[in-house]
């Protein structure tokens, strides 16, 4: 199991830095009991990917992907602790590397207004397909884990 209080940590290599970061599994039922997974849009190239970034100093994994979700999806709800899995990636641009700390939220409430509402899309797919659209890699293999839970 990982860490959930996990900081935020820049560690230097020599191609870059790893970079901790926190992201939500955002999901809901539709009326008919399916689930649905929510995507937002990076703000670079438009790729769907989860809500994520850095957590704040002291901020527990947990609370960060819920910040996240906020901050750019509008969505709040109920977040597991535990956190679910990770996945790692690069930026198209850059020599970092980024480790994702993923957390299970279940979506209550999305607000009308929220900080990045103006610079991203925000989706939710039927899980199937989310598995299909995600961006990155490691993040389809934590959702085809999604399918095996009961949610």
């Amino acid at each position: 199991m990982l860490n959930e209080n996990a900081q935020t940590e820049l560690v230097k290599t020599p191609s870059g830095r790893d970079v901790a970061q926190a992201g939500a599994h955002c999901y809901r039922r539709t009326e008919n009991g399916g689930l649905e997974m929510l995507f937002v849009g990076s703000r670079r190239n438009g790729r769907w990917g989860i809500p994520k970034g850095h957590g704040q100093d002291g901020e527990a994994s947990s609370a960060a992907a819920l910040r996240e979700a906020l901050e750019e999806a509008g969505v709040a709800g109920i977040v597991d602790k535990t956190v679910f899995g990770s996945f790692s990636y690069r930026k198209d641009t850059g020599p970092n590397r980024y480790h994702v700390a993923v957390h299970l939220l279940q979506a209550s409430s999305i607000a009308e207004k929220f900080p990045e509402k103006s610079i991203r899309k925000t989706q939710w797919f039927p899980l199937k397909d989310a598995v299909r659209d995600a961006a990155q890699p490691g993040l389809r293999t934590l959702l085809s884990r999604v399918e095996n839970l009961d949610l």
